[in-house]
């Protein structure tokens, strides 16, 4: 298997990139990132791209399956426009190179609260892209809607703090569907459904992300 990967220097993206090459049924894997995270391995290929310029890069978009958890924050981003950019253009356009390409599958990370027509922004970016990749008829879409993500000691103070809220109240029986989980869990969970899930398009939300 030939696997893609986008988003492999963040949270998710390090834990998945971490898995894929322990996995003996990933024959290569290309990383596509703006800086070199400095891993070497023979069945790693990483490429060091400029994501504003699709031509340069589109022809590598090609494999059995792209993995995508590239995302930003809008403090990270410096604004609304720049964060768009990097949450959804990039990685639509990523996507669109991939079904191109003839790629069957494609993994995304989506947020739990996703919906194009959301008065929120962030949800409403991301339910855009999730409606904007059904579109291209990935022979296996498979959409993962997390909670919020644990990093192994790297949270940040607002998930830090929200992690206590929300466990706050799931010790009352409330909120289980809001459940924190790891990213390491979530990145489990990414390559296991690739593996059992057959073609088709699947929305994972929450808490259904443990049952992979």
């Amino acid at each position: 298997m030939k696997v893609l990967l986008l988003g492999a220097t963040g949270a998710t993206g390090k834990d998945l990139l971490e898995l894929l090459l322990k996995d003996d049924e990933i024959q290569q894997l290309d990383v596509f990132v703006r800086r070199n995270p400095g891993i070497q391995n023979e069945r790693l290929k990483i490429h060091v791209i400029d994501f504003d310029n699709p031509d340069e890069w589109k022809e590598y978009v090609k494999g059995d399956v792209l993995f995508s958890c590239l995302g930003t924050t809008r403090k990270l981003a410096g604004s609304k426009e720049s964060q768009w950019k990097v949450d959804h253009t990039y990685q639509y356009q990523f996507a669109k190179a991939a079904r191109e390409h003839g790629v069957p599958c494609y993994v995304l990370v989506s947020a739990i609260n996703a919906a194009a027509k959301s008065p929120f922004f962030y949800s409403r970016m991301k339910g855009q892209l999730d409606e904007d990749v059904r579109a291209l008829h990935f022979n296996k879409l498979i959409i993962f809607r997390p909670p919020l993500l644990l990093r192994g000691g790297a949270e940040r103070p607002t998930e830090v703090q929200g992690a206590r809220i929300i466990g706050f109240f799931n010790r009352m029986g409330l909120l289980r569907a809001q459940k924190p989980i790891s990213t390491i869990r979530l990145a489990e969970a990414m390559i296991s459904s690739v593996k059992v899930l057959k073609d088709g398009i699947y929305c994972i939300p929450g808490q259904k992300i443990l049952d992979f």
